[in-house]
């Protein structure tokens, strides 16, 4: 396998300023040991007006069988058919990819101490790879380089045998690219793209490959055209880890379609900004009416929808009355923290027994809600858009019409106490909406009167005679009738647990339409 990367310059910033960045003397022949051969870097030129580093990959095909995923398949589709004879030890796969990774580790992340000015510049790049497997031909190779800012990408197909044109070309091309890029994001895609071409991976694809593929695709990925294509062949059409990466890539658009860290638009994990953490005591007495709501409604199942971190499980937990509690949320990333938040793992059987953490949209009707005693909503709504909250309100009151819904959200006309918190500004920089008292009251009625439920209002944190409390709560009852019916689907489910279908959506919901959630069991989340 062979690669080669050249770049121009001047007296003043001479081409051999290559040699710093990949950290490779131009002035040196090296060689490195990898799993399935020996990678070598050299410099067939070197002056201050062009500078070429070459990478040479010398597989060794026996190594590479015997290290493969078992007898008959190697670690490559054309294994299957011939061990020791195939097309890995030439043409430019996952192998090259993995030699980048470990001999150009530190260009791979776009360091430099000798010279970051240049390793944060573009260069005026052209790299060769003589010969690249593309499963799609030249038109997907052009596809997939053209939108990351490349000049010129050129494929030109690989005849089968230049003695028998009429043969036709082979899935093989020549891949030249020209254009002014850092060297660091040059190196990236590469190392993304060689095995998305190739189409396999000659190795086990672990689902730490997720990080491994965001980090490489920083900057691009995201809003690559060709994006699904990209992550479902990296990840060799894993569908779990498919929908992982998607998910996570999502996220990072959002957050620069909106000129934001991840962390904020991922805001179910970070939230010392307002609601649960800002002010404390608040966080604190908002839970504990909670607690008492649940208490005085006598539920011992109970949802909590929009869970987060799982500070409000945590504290379900510890009252043993609570023998049935499940946290749902739409961020795989929070309730892998709040599965470390309640130790899990190293929690007892019993203890286990009684919790849940299950990944799902709430504007979603899901089987799997049905028949509890109770359902939460603690700062849920207001990160809701407005024309989304009836399907919100369709799943929990119309589909999984539990006996009892608590609701929890801030009062707006409480925002000119908060001496830090500038006039006009809500809470949260991804509230929708604020209400204030009368607002939050005319939607709960009516709330209420579609669903067959009675409600009642409770001020939570101090009820400033002016303004109202900072948290308003309203604590929805299914009336009498409906409560009976539901009787009967609670005692089935605790009799013989809770249903094991996926869930789907209701074509009578304002949602209309059918999702996909993934459960996440114990430590597993």
């Amino acid at each position: 396998m062979f690669l080669t990367i050249s770049t121009t310059g001047t007296p003043e910033r001479p081409a051999t300023d290559l040699g710093f960045l990949l950290h490779k003397h131009p002035d040196k022949a090296q060689a490195f040991s990898t799993s399935h051969g020996t990678a070598h870097v050299l410099y067939p030129e070197a002056s201050a007006e062009r500078c070429t580093a070459a990478l040479l990959l010398e597989v060794d095909p026996v190594a590479l069988v015997r290290r493969g995923r078992g007898k008959g398949s190697g670690g490559a589709p054309d294994s299957a058919l011939a061990q020791y004879v195939n097309d890995r030890p030439y043409a430019a796969s996952s192998l090259l990819s993995v030699a980048m990774s470990t001999v150009f580790k530190s260009a791979l992340r776009g360091v430099c101490a000798a010279m970051p000015e240049r390793a944060a510049s573009p260069l005026a790049l052209r790299i060769e790879v003589p010969a690249l497997p593309a499963r799609g031909g030249a038109e997907l190779v052009r596809k997939l380089f053209g939108p990351l800012g490349w000049d010129r990408v050129e494929a030109e197909p690989v005849v089968l045998d230049e003695q028998f044109p009429e043969w036709g070309d082979s899935r093989y091309v020549r891949l030249t690219l020209e254009g002014e890029l850092r060297l660091a994001d040059a190196l990236r895609q590469l190392y993304v793209l060689l095995p998305v071409l190739d189409d396999a991976k000659h190795y086990w694809v672990a689902p730490d490959e997720v990080d491994k593929l965001l980090r490489a695709g920083e900057g691009w990925l995201a809003d690559h055209p060709e994006q699904k294509l990209i992550t479902s062949r990296y990840l060799s059409r894993r569908w779990g880890l498919t929908r992982q990466a998607a998910e996570r890539l999502e996220l990072v658009r959002l957050a620069e379609s909106d000129d934001l860290e991840v962390e904020d638009v991922d805001n179910a994990v970070d939230e010392t900004k307002d609601t649960e953490e800002r002010p404390v005591p608040l966080a604190e007495q908002r839970r504990a009416a909670i607690l008492d709501a649940l208490r005085t409604a006598g539920a011992s199942s109970v949802l909590d929808l929009g869970c987060g971190q799982g500070q409000l499980v945590q504290a379900l937990l510890k009252d043993t009355r609570f023998s049935d509690i499940v946290g749902v949320d739409v961020s795989v990333r929070a309730l892998a923290v709040a599965a470390r938040r309640l130790r899990l793992e190293r929690m007892g059987e019993r203890q286990s027994g009684r919790v849940t953490l299950l990944q799902g949209s709430l504007t979603y009707t899901d089987k799997r809600l049905k028949g509890y005693d109770a359902a939460v909503l603690s700062e849920v709504i207001e990160h809701l858009d407005l024309p989304r909250l009836p399907a919100l309100e369709y799943a929990v009151f119309g589909s999984a019409r539990p006996h009892t819904v608590v609701v929890t959200t801030p009062n707006v006309e409480y925002n000119v106490r908060w001496e830090t918190l500038p006039a006009g500004h809500v809470r949260h920089s991804d509230h929708r909406f604020e209400w204030d008292r009368r607002e939050f009251r005319d939607w709960a009625a009516r709330v209420a009167e579609r669903h067959g439920y009675g409600v009642v209002h409770v001020p939570v944190g101090d009820d400033d005679p002016e303004v109202g409390p900072p948290t308003q709560m309203a604590v929805f009852t299914l009336a009498a009738a409906d409560r009976a019916a539901g009787a009967r689907t609670t005692g089935a489910r605790a009799a013989g647990a809770r249903p094991a279908e996926s869930p789907d959506a209701d074509p009578a919901s304002p949602a209309g339409t059918t999702t996909t959630t993934t459960t996440t069991k114990e430590g597993a989340a």
